[in-house]
């Protein structure tokens, strides 16, 4: 059904209107007494064999939203009736900030993708910690923070140790968001010596709180093996608890879509299937050099069942979907939580 109407439907409207749309509807229809409790029935699937514990959370499935979908942490009670394991909320700034110029979101139909330069758009810290007071305990929050975009850099760290704090006590864990394509004057994120004293002052804020919690960071699919060399030195070095791979590209190879129509878009990550053996191949890297020494959660391209697995085989302990679950639907989280079900079984 989804496929054949709602889809259809839903790209005829703008990608940006129909992500409201679609929130308002949601919102609406699970105060319906009764649709949560079918929504769950549909599409969750509740067994002990898919539990994971990574980073000393405990998940009841290894299948999760990734950052952007649930920016302001306004549809993640709602949005668990979908069998996610855990959602990712943010990116979260300190202050709130509208983001880049409209339009600044595009489907790439014929490649089952999304090109985005959203700009961090969120309502600020202080509104999302008030959304994440109406937490439902079930369901695992991911915490994904970054800085304002017209912030000095000299105020990055500020930024990212004051969104940290705020939201500390209302999520699971963090995922420090390094690699969006979207914000200017991101350079300084890239810098390794930078993020050492990054990660420190957010490790030492962690050390301040009765309750510490795991601490990622969030990577692009376009590093290269140097580069990736560095993020494994990084992370052993600072004895972060794991890696996001991957975000967004700003690769255009292998589409489908016209240059021409590439090129009135602009700008703007790439999310979908392109990346999907981009995103695979940096998870497999980080696995194989690391030697499994800490956990990934890999992100960017799953579209079906097989694509989680083999992300998972290729080295994650965990996935996220975002562009899949747009294209096909919510019974994707459904179909790959069976299937990793059937793999144990064989």
């Amino acid at each position: 059904m989804y496929k054949r109407i709602i889809r259809p439907l839903f790209f005829l409207i703008d990608p940006e209107q129909v992500h409201h749309f679609t929130f308002f509807i949601l919102k609406l229809i699970t105060k319906v007494p009764g649709v949560s409790l079918l929504l769950k029935k549909k599409y969750q699937v509740t067994n002990a064999k898919l539990e994971r514990t990574v980073f000393g959370l405990t998940f009841k499935n290894p299948v999760g939203l990734a950052a952007g979908f649930d920016k302001n942490a306004q549809l993640y009670n709602e949005l668990e009736n979908f069998g996610f394991g855990f959602i990712e909320i943010g990116t979260v700034t300190p202050r709130a900030q509208k983001g880049n110029p409209k339009k600044r979101l595009f489907r790439l139909k014929s490649d089952k993708a999304i090109i985005n330069r959203m700009g961090f758009n969120n309502k600020g810290v202080a509104e999302i910690v008030k959304n994440l007071k109406n937490r439902n305990k079930h369901i695992i929050i991911g915490g994904n923070i970054g800085k304002n975009t017209d912030s000095l850099a000299e105020d990055y760290t500020n930024d990212y140790v004051s969104c940290f704090k705020a939201l500390h006590p209302y999520v699971d864990y963090f995922v420090l968001n390094i690699s969006c394509p979207n914000v200017g004057s991101m350079e300084k994120l890239q810098d390794k010596s930078y993020l050492l004293e990054l990660i420190k002052a957010i490790k030492n804020e962690n050390k301040t709180a009765t309750t510490s919690k795991p601490i990622l960071i969030k990577i692009s699919p376009d590093l290269n093996q140097i580069q990736l060399d560095e993020i494994i030195e990084l992370v052993l070095e600072t004895k972060i608890d794991g890696v996001i791979a991957t975000n967004t590209s700003v690769s255009r190879e292998t589409l489908r879509t016209a240059s021409k129509e590439l090129s009135k878009i602009g700008q703007g990550g790439l999310s979908g299937f392109p990346i999907k053996d981009k995103s695979t191949a940096v998870i497999r890297y980080l696995a194989t050099k690391s030697n499994k020494a800490f956990p990934i959660i890999g992100v960017g391209g799953i579209h079906s069942p097989k694509d989680a697995i083999d992300k998972l085989d290729a080295g994650a302990d965990l996935v996220q979907i975002f562009t899949g679950f747009i294209y096909e639907g919510p019974s994707l989280v459904k179909r790959i939580n069976n299937a990793i079900l059937e793999k144990n079984e064989l």
